[in-house]
């Protein structure tokens, strides 16, 4: 037996992020708290944080959804068997994971791994946000003198010949077994001339390329995949995908060399499991990435990504983003993240 309520909240970055649908200061997060009636010092908590111009979220009608399923629940004081949030994968993630919180004490812990339990660090990649060269330029510097082995780049803003001359200056300075490159195109490349940005991309050992071209185009990104000297990672291309068929089907046509797999944005554990599963069915391998929430969710996800036997770092940096983010027991040390227990939550909020 149970209550639901919830709590919206304006993130505040520390700095403007720069991403291809422009330069973000501050976004909302909805923090979802299912309480224990029998013990009110008991609750879970779940972050629903869609992002306008990327979820499929319906936003014009989503706090109200969330109004509503939080009345529809505290009616029966209990879970109904669907609450009906297809439309609304951010808050489905809320929930799921508010819920594995409460299962598991309350105590914010969604997965019982050695994450959690002993401190087991997860590797990370380092986010380089888009911003004039010099800007960009700085930001690599910084966060390969923090420690960093993989190096993610926000590609798409600024002229191509600039991007060319940040990564090379990385190249002139350490090999591909030193500094690991990925890229995030955030489909920003006209697929009538990806492919020859691919291969000028390509002198410099790129590890990966996430969505060169605008989702939505399955014919145009299958022969990307298939003759781009690059591995290409899906990104974007995975969201509103919600059946199981539909997830199949995407894979087999267009062939991807990896997924990026963004919980919030494609509706929580379970359907990120799936593409998951599929992926390994057809060797095809993934990381697991945050997608702008507080400490709250990023918990969550990283807590859930622990579960699996990654070989590559995973897209969980984004826990120093926000200057009233949620204080909580995340660190991340020497280019990876962990739990330190012994420090405590701070929900403010």
């Amino acid at each position: 037996m149970f209550k639901a309520s919830y709590q919206k909240k304006i993130l505040k970055f520390n700095f403007p992020a720069g991403t291809s649908r422009g330069i973000l200061t501050e976004k909302a997060s909805y923090f979802l708290k299912l309480e224990n009636l029998e013990n009110p010092n008991i609750f879970g908590l779940g972050e629903a944080s869609p992002l306008e111009g990327l979820s499929i979220d319906d936003f014009a009608t989503f706090e109200q959804k969330l109004i509503d399923t939080c009345n529809e629940i505290n009616k029966i004081n209990d879970m109904p068997d669907d609450l009906e949030l297809a439309k609304y994968p951010a808050i489905e993630f809320a929930f799921e994971t508010a819920i594995l919180d409460l299962e598991n004490g309350g105590i914010r812990k969604i997965v019982d791994t050695d994450f959690f339990n002993n401190q087991k660090p997860i590797e990370i990649n380092a986010l380089v946000w888009m911003d004039k060269k010099e800007k960009m330029a700085e930001q690599i510097k910084t966060k390969i003198n923090n420690g960093f082995k993989c190096i993610k780049l926000k590609i798409g803003a600024i002229n191509f010949e600039d991007e060319i001359e940040l990564i090379r200056n990385i190249r002139k300075d350490f090999k591909a077994k030193d500094i690991t490159i990925r890229l995030d195109a955030n489909g920003s490349f006209e697929t009538k001339t990806a492919l020859e940005k691919l291969k000028i991309l390509s002198e410099f050992n790129i590890h990966s390329i996430e969505q060169p071209i605008k989702q939505g185009n399955w014919s145009d990104m299958a022969k990307l995949c298939k003759l781009s000297p690059i591995k290409i990672a899906l990104d974007e291309e995975l969201i509103g995908i919600s059946t199981f068929s539909g997830k199949n089907l995407l894979l087999d046509i267009i062939k991807p060399a990896f997924l990026i797999i963004k919980p919030t944005l494609l509706g929580g554990f379970q359907e990120s499991q799936d593409f998951i599963e599929l992926a390994h069915e057809k060797n095809i391998d993934f990381w697991i990435t945050s997608a702008l929430e507080s400490n709250i969710g990023l918990n969550a996800i990283a807590q859930w990504t622990s579960s699996f036997d990654t070989k590559i770092p995973q897209g969980l940096g984004t826990g120093q983003l926000y200057e009233n983010n949620i204080v909580s027991p995340l660190e991340i040390k020497n280019s990876s993240l962990f739990y330190n227990k012994e420090k405590n939550w701070v929900l403010n909020i």
